[in-house]
């Protein structure tokens, strides 16, 4: 995607055990949260390749934290800094914090399946978007989560060729702690699909054609009780990078 780099501010918001959380903002208006994915950052999901820049070209407020161990977030070795779905509490706290009562939410990967997590917690955005998440990914994340865990265990052996061996080099590329990102890994709770399947929040989930690695979105689309579907170009990995994307993203959102 080639578009104009928006003009980002940052600013460094203590979460409710006081670890700091980068968030950058761009754009006025509406507010939209967005959570990247796991082992990435808002650099790389959301404004790289022009997503921000285009969600605030239609009007919006995009509010893009780094996530816990992530980004220029603080990435604490503590293992009392990653209690269970630590990735929620932060973002109620940010709620919380920039005073957001009339705001949509979205996310891609990781940062949807957290999106599906505040809704199951009672979060009620206007609309909310699951990018890169199947129904399996909220359903089987147990086998996910275990993968990572062992790409951060082996990543210092894993050749080409290895299935671990995308994860690492992503992981390095993004400088990931380790320590702290296999905390946060341990800290994901299951989530509860009876009330998520329950909610009528309007969620777009949109999904690249060949990305299944969390899943089937349709089948996640078919279980929501107010969702719309849309694939775009590209795996897991490249559907991030694809214009549709955010188009798809403002045409729901507008």
């Amino acid at each position: 995607m080639t578009a104009t780099l928006p003009s980002i501010t940052t600013t460094r918001i203590r979460s409710f055990d006081g670890t700091e959380l980068a968030v950058h903002e761009t754009g006025e208006g509406r507010p939209l949260l967005l959570l990247h994915g796991l082992f990435s950052s808002a650099e790389t999901n959301w404004i790289k390749f022009g997503h921000a820049a285009r969600l605030a070209g239609a009007g919006f407020r995009v509010i893009m934290p780094d996530l816990r161990a992530h980004g220029h977030s603080g990435a604490p070795h503590d293992p009392t800094a990653y209690p269970r779905d630590v990735l929620v509490d932060d973002a109620l706290s940010l709620i919380e914090t920039l005073g957001l009562d009339d705001f949509d939410l979205g996310g891609f990967s990781l940062g949807a399946r957290t999106t599906a997590k505040l809704l199951t917690s009672g979060v009620t955005p206007r609309r909310a978007v699951m990018a890169g998440m199947g129904w399996e990914g909220l359903t089987g994340w147990g086998r996910r989560r275990d993968f990572f865990v062992t790409a951060i265990d082996r990543r210092d052996e894993v050749k080409r060729g290895d299935p671990h061996f995308m994860a690492v080099a992503f992981m390095k590329t993004q400088g990931i702690d380790p320590v702290a990102a296999r905390l946060l890994l341990g800290s994901f709770g299951e989530v509860d699909t009876e009330t998520l399947v329950a909610r009528d929040v309007p969620v777009l989930v949109v999904c690249g054609a060949d990305d299944s690695d969390n899943g089937s979105a349709p089948e996640l689309a078919r279980q929501l009780k107010a969702a719309t579907y849309r694939e775009i170009r590209g795996t897991h990995m490249s559907s991030v990078l694809e214009p549709a994307l955010a188009e798809e993203m403002v045409s729901f959102l507008t």
